[in-house]
């Protein structure tokens, strides 16, 4: 299975969901079965890792965000299963993608938060412009969503 996740500039929010979801499957003995990735519907930080401040607060949870920005591209919509996108503006973009695409985009494409048992937004907020409780908010919504993704993904034990 190939996950994509999506936010806008492809340096703090899914950098972070990428990190948390290849965190959960190495927890969970799974990561055999994924390959996952992220990027940006943006192409202002291309090559750069993800955003320092949203790096530390993973830090603390133990989890690594290895990856460095990329935009998304029309391959993605083909090469990926399932793309999941971190808000409305993100989705909007994806979408606009899959029909610029057309019969090529074979990737299912949903909001991340669509996963979410334990809170009640559908967006992820951008942290960039906040403060620290921004980035440790974003991981927490990642952790609930990516485990409940990961319910759902994978075969029953």
């Amino acid at each position: 299975m190939k996950i994509l996740f999506v936010c806008l500039g492809n340096i703090c929010r899914s950098p972070a969901a990428e990190g948390v979801f290849l965190h959960q499957l190495v927890e969970r003995e799974l990561n055999e079965h994924f390959v996952v990735d992220s990027a940006g519907t943006g192409g202002w930080h291309v090559g750069n890792p993800a955003d320092r401040r949203m790096q530390a607060a993973a830090n603390r949870r133990g989890i690594q965000l290895p990856s460095c920005a990329r935009q998304i591209s029309l391959d993605d919509l083909s090469e990926f299963d399932l793309i999941l996108t971190m808000d409305d503006a993100n989705l909007a973009a994806v979408t606009s993608l899959a029909s610029e695409a057309g019969r090529r985009a074979t990737a299912k494409i949903k909001p991340i938060l669509s996963y979410t048992s334990q809170f009640s937004e559908t967006e992820v907020p951008d942290p960039y412009y906040g403060g620290e409780e921004g980035f440790e908010h974003v991981l927490d919504l990642l952790e609930n969503a990516c485990s409940n993704l990961l319910d759902d993904l994978s075969p029953p034990a």
